[in-house]
């Protein structure tokens, strides 16, 4: 019974899509650690980096938007333009399309 009020307050202040997970105390919860971990990862990416200027929102664009390719975060975010360019030079390269005619 004493965990339904806070659960009731953000039912309240947040209805409908933003509790992705269910309305349960438990499911709750479980977002909240959820955000906290990667916010806490973010930060720690944020860092590392040599190149300062990336605030915490295109950070996390960025991060969410390059998370399916197979590329070094790192070296992507100091020097986004030079790694993409290469990820780019390999994709697009002829020789590893395949011919007709081997």
């Amino acid at each position: 019974m004493g965990d339904r009020a806070p659960v009731q307050a953000i039912e309240t202040e947040f209805p409908g899509e933003i509790l992705l997970y269910g309305k349960s105390a438990n499911a709750i919860k479980i977002q909240i650690w959820v955000t906290l971990i990667a916010n806490l990862l973010l930060m720690v990416i944020q860092k590392r980096i040599k190149n300062k200027s990336w605030s915490f929102s295109g950070l996390a664009t960025i991060v969410r938007i390059t998370l399916m390719y197979y590329i070094n975060c790192y070296t992507f975010l100091e020097e986004p333009e030079k790694d993409w360019d290469k990820l780019i030079e390999e994709d697009i390269s002829p020789s590893s399309w395949p011919s007709l005619f081997d």
